[in-house]
């Protein structure tokens, strides 16, 4: 029953709190207090956190309840883009945006004490485990208008492969090594091997990279599907550690010697990085020319691509599947490391995505303010004669279509797990992925990455879609 309202009602918080008697008067605590009192929880034990949150939640009216379990479960979110964010804070307190960007990464504590830190006219000297603000790329749009993609001739840019791993900061601070995901967490003992390899960089440097599973031997990174395995993992086996090695290829420096060089163009800061490099006698790894190394660096910076003309620029991102990569990126050489996504300086070029016609075949209702409607959709393809599953979106539709298809799968429904529906397959639509891999996780024996609705094909009808051997011969060898 839990399951089904759960299901119905799209959002746990609200669910949890209506099954718990209303108090009739309501707690007198603020925001602020709550906050602190939720913080002193983290370091207790589950039953413990029962007992607590057992103590608390009948003295509380509806109201009260639902938002102490948004913010218990941690999905009390608010629609604003963290630029938005940034750029207020700084208007307020009459700061720069890039002084607010670097002040909020990391472990910021949402405390008064941190809050006056974060918009003081001088703060303190930067906490050496904190991490700097990501640069981010744009995406180029296709279809291409020639001759070029973007703006200026290729000798503009540096050219280097859009890999596909985990986008990260190598911090040396005082002596200490540290590693930082994109998500600013804090990636302590998941690559011990990283951590070694980073004591012979005896200089302190910020570095910003990509971890990616790469056997040092090898030409080729390996697919993503590999690394995760890593990801998932709390304890590593020395077979695993093995099986799936990983290296940090670095493709820039944004600190060296406790200097921001932000500031400083690529060119420039690409000499630095190299001139740091070449010190230790590690060299630039493959490109596209090059044949695989004796062994590839644990710890190295990417070479640069060379192009000289557009044309040659897409065929190297035509290319990049051959080489482990999903395209190109391209960045300004006379542009400064930029905070967030800076339009016009640092470009993403990848490669066409895989494209397949499936059937929707499982649906559930969404959440937030797609919750009275099913958005979340399980696909399938042909296997001999019947459908077998091996895809989930959630993207893609218009707003009348999910009105359409949301009525479609109401009048269709064959069978009923809980929240989610079996529905008669019927509909076709095409997706997208980037890559496929062969995957012992799933029933259908394969796996896709990032895949999503391309279109409705209203034309279409279930016996035209693909079949699981239409997958199979998609994936990279």
């Amino acid at each position: 029953l839990f399951e089904e309202t759960y299901g119905w009602v799209g959002d746990l918080a609200e669910t949890l709190s209506a099954v718990v008697r209303a108090s009739p008067s309501g707690h007198s605590q603020r925001l602020t207090e709550w906050i602190h009192m939720l913080d002193q929880m983290r370091p207790q034990t589950d039953e413990q956190k029962l007992a607590t949150l057992s103590s608390w939640i009948p003295n509380l009216v509806h109201a009260e309840r639902f938002v102490l379990m948004k913010l218990f479960t941690g999905t009390l979110r608010v629609g604003v883009s963290k630029g938005l964010v940034v750029r207020a804070v700084a208007e307020y307190g009459r700061l720069p945006k890039s002084v607010v960007a670097d002040r909020l990464m990391g472990t910021f504590q949402p405390t008064a004490h941190s809050f006056r830190q974060l918009v003081a006219e001088e703060s303190s000297t930067m906490d050496a485990c904190q991490p700097l603000p990501f640069a981010l790329a744009h995406p180029v749009e296709d279809p291409v208008v020639t001759p070029s993609p973007v703006d200026g001739s290729p000798m503009d840019y540096l050219i280097e492969w859009k890999w596909d791993g985990i986008r990260a900061q190598a911090i040396r601070r005082d002596g200490r090594w540290m590693f930082w995901s994109r998500g600013e967490e804090r990636l302590d003992g998941r690559f011990p091997e990283l951590e070694l390899a980073a004591e012979q960089l005896t200089r302190d440097c910020v570095l910003d990279g990509e971890i990616l599973a790469w056997r040092r031997d090898s030409l080729f990174p390996l697919p993503f599907n590999d690394l995760q395995k890593r990801i998932q993992r709390k304890s590593l086996s020395k077979k695993l550690l093995q099986e799936v090695p990983v290296v940090f290829q670095v493709f820039d420096i944004m600190e060296l010697n406790r200097k921001d060089l932000r500031s400083l163009s690529t060119l420039e800061r690409r000499q630095i990085l190299e001139q740091y490099f070449d010190e230790l006698g590690i060299r630039v790894t493959i490109n596209s020319t090059n044949q695989a190394p004796s062994l590839v660096p644990i710890i190295a910076p990417v070479a640069p691509l060379r192009a000289d003309n557009w044309e040659a620029v897409q065929a190297l991102r035509n290319s990049a599947p051959q080489f482990g990569a999903e395209g190109v990126m391209l960045k300004r050489w006379t542009a400064p490391y930029p905070s967030g996504r800076v339009r016009g300086d640092w470009w993403k070029w990848k490669v066409a995505p895989l494209t397949i016609d499936a059937v929707l075949l499982y649906a559930q209702k969404g959440h937030g303010r797609r919750a009275s409607l099913y958005t979340d959709y399980t696909f399938g393809l042909w296997k001999d004669s019947h459908f077998v599953p091996f895809a989930k979106a959630y993207s893609g539709l218009t707003d009348q279509e999910i009105r359409e298809v949301d009525q479609f799968i109401r009048s269709n429904v064959q069978e009923s797990f809980g929240p989610v529906r079996s529905v008669r397959p019927h509909l076709v639509m095409e997706l997208a992925f980037e890559n496929v891999q062969e995957s012992k996780r799933h029933k259908s024996g394969v796996a896709v990455r990032f895949p999503r609705i391309v279109r409705w094909r209203r034309d279409k009808k279930p016996d035209d879609a693909n079949h699981i051997d239409d997958l199979l011969r998609m994936i990279r060898k």
